[in-house]
């Protein structure tokens, strides 16, 4: 990283500018996609759990599941919709370095989720198990359990897929750029090749 800091020092900002405006662009529209489609999963859910939770039998294993599905989807529905605004705000107009430190974070946020996703799942197993040994909360434990790892394994999957959009989105954009500097031979001045690079719209979306 020190020596990245050390090229953008001495590399001129117009250089960068198109290429990368049209990266950090690209990015905020994969997260506006991204957000869009955890909202729709929540939205459906909340609305087929919602008629779920009203119209089966009170105190029972199916009722229990549509109820925590109503719950967690209002959460989702709570932070899908924030972050598609901050996505179609967001400032496409950044430094070279801070779109390093932006696409790194957003990858990050991504891939801990990933990691939170599994605890999710995880809490849902231990819920059914401790369904088999508590007659008292069978149904709520089961039902409540079996909705933790469908909506863990979905948030598991859908953290993941972005992550991997992400990551192959700054290989096949951010990178060119990073591979287009190089020191010469003494050690001292920069090579920007220009000429080898030519950037579209279309090298920077997936």
């Amino acid at each position: 990283m020190k020596l990245i800091h050390l090229l953008l020092f001495f590399v001129p900002c117009f250089t960068f500018a198109q290429p990368l405006q049209e990266f950090n662009a690209d990015r905020e529209d994969i997260n506006k996609k991204l957000m869009i489609g955890l909202g729709s999963w929540a939205t459906a859910n909340f609305i087929a759990s919602g008629i779920g939770w009203a119209s089966t039998a009170p105190n029972s294993e199916a009722r229990y599941f549509h109820q925590m599905n109503v719950m967690w989807n209002t959460v989702n529905i709570g932070l899908a919709i924030p972050a598609y605004i901050k996505a179609k705000k967001a400032n496409s107009t950044l430094t070279f370095s801070e779109s390093i430190r932006k696409e790194h974070q957003t990858e990050k946020i991504f891939l801990i989720n990933t990691g939170i996703d599994i605890g999710y799942m995880a809490s849902g197993l231990i819920l059914r198990s401790e369904a088999k040994s508590n007659v008292e909360k069978r149904a709520q434990f089961n039902g409540y359990g079996n909705s933790m790892l469908m909506q863990g394994g979905f948030l598991f999957l859908f953290d993941l897929t972005a992550y991997v959009i992400h990551n192959r989105h700054s290989k096949k954009s951010l990178d060119n750029l990073l591979n287009s500097i190089e020191m010469s031979s003494n050690g001292i001045g920069l090579k920007w090749h220009l000429e080898a690079k030519t950037f579209s719209r279309n090298q920077l979306l997936l």
